[in-house]
């Protein structure tokens, strides 16, 4: 080894032990820099960190509960829409326009009402001025398939010109409620007296009608038609139409005049559902 190298190996050996010295003399600086640390300080920074350790861990608790919070969230729906008789099938949603004050956004829902499909359109507004939101619907659009009713044409012709769609979602609850009402009743009294009851037009018709085997001709329609105005409220209505042959009716055209008005008194006694078991069981009896 010459004498060059020599002196290049002694000086890295000094540059590492003056490296070693700074180092430990650091140490002993921090060392005795702790010891000027009361024991009240180190107590608070104990504290410190068994918060922070406990924040963590309801954090992860937190966490933990989210599928209990998510069960819950979808008990209450169930409600709801066991309730309102909504069930939605699908909802899309794209923004059209977002600035710092203004969102616009197109949504289209699809679902059904009871038994009664639909699918709605509209375009949202909401605008943001002084801590308060407000939102505007517009370009509303409304398909159903119980459209062919004029009456229900009307009604969704008004909600899309209003754009009032809050009353479209309202009124089709009611009205679907009594269209599925309606349902029942006739699947209930068909299965109850099958020789008595004919439904012509299935179980969505609005018409159902009563015959006694043993009185052939003799038939009494009874019908119940759903009628939604142009402002969205329901009412039922209905009424019976005697069908009785030329040579029955010339016996007895006073007693059986009198059954419409009969049958429409019991329905303000008794209700729909009494009223027509009555009915039927009196058609029954008959000779």
């Amino acid at each position: 080894m010459d004498e060059g190298d020599f002196e290049a190996y002694e000086k890295e050996i000094q540059a590492l032990e003056e490296e070693i010295r700074l180092l430990t003399e650091k140490y002993e600086d921090m060392r005795q820099e702790s010891a000027f640390f009361s024991e009240e300080e180190i107590l608070k920074a104990i504290k410190s960190l068994q918060e922070e350790t406990e924040g963590e861990t309801k954090g992860h608790e937190s966490l933990s509960d989210l599928k209990a919070q998510l069960e819950s969230l979808e008990t209450d729906l169930a409600f709801l829409m066991e309730l309102t008789g909504f069930h939605f099938t699908s909802h899309s949603k794209k923004t059209v326009e977002k600035t710092q004050n203004r969102t616009v956004q197109k949504h289209r829902l699809s679902g059904k009402c009871h038994s009664i499909p639909f699918q709605v359109e509209f375009q949202l507004l909401e605008m943001q001025k002084d801590e308060k939101v407000s939102a505007v619907v517009s370009d509303l659009s409304i398909v159903m398939e119980s459209r062919e009713d004029s009456n229900v044409s009307k009604f969704v012709s008004r909600s899309e010109e209003c754009g009032d769609i809050i009353t479209f979602f309202r009124s089709l609850s009611t009205y679907a409620e009594w269209y599925e009402h309606r349902r029942h009743t006739f699947l209930h009294f068909k299965a109850k007296y099958p020789d008595i009851v004919t439904l012509p037009e299935g179980l969505l018709g609005d018409f159902i009608i009563l015959r006694n085997p043993k009185v052939p001709g003799f038939e009494l329609v009874m019908v119940w038609k759903i009628h939604l105005d142009e402002e969205g409220t329901t009412t039922p209505v209905l009424d019976l139409l005697p069908k009785v042959p030329e040579q029955v009716l010339e016996q007895s055209t006073r007693s059986v005049g009198s059954i419409p008005g009969s049958f429409r008194s019991a329905l303000r006694l008794l209700g729909i559902e009494a009223a027509l078991e009555s009915l039927i069981r009196a058609l029954g009896s008959a000779h």
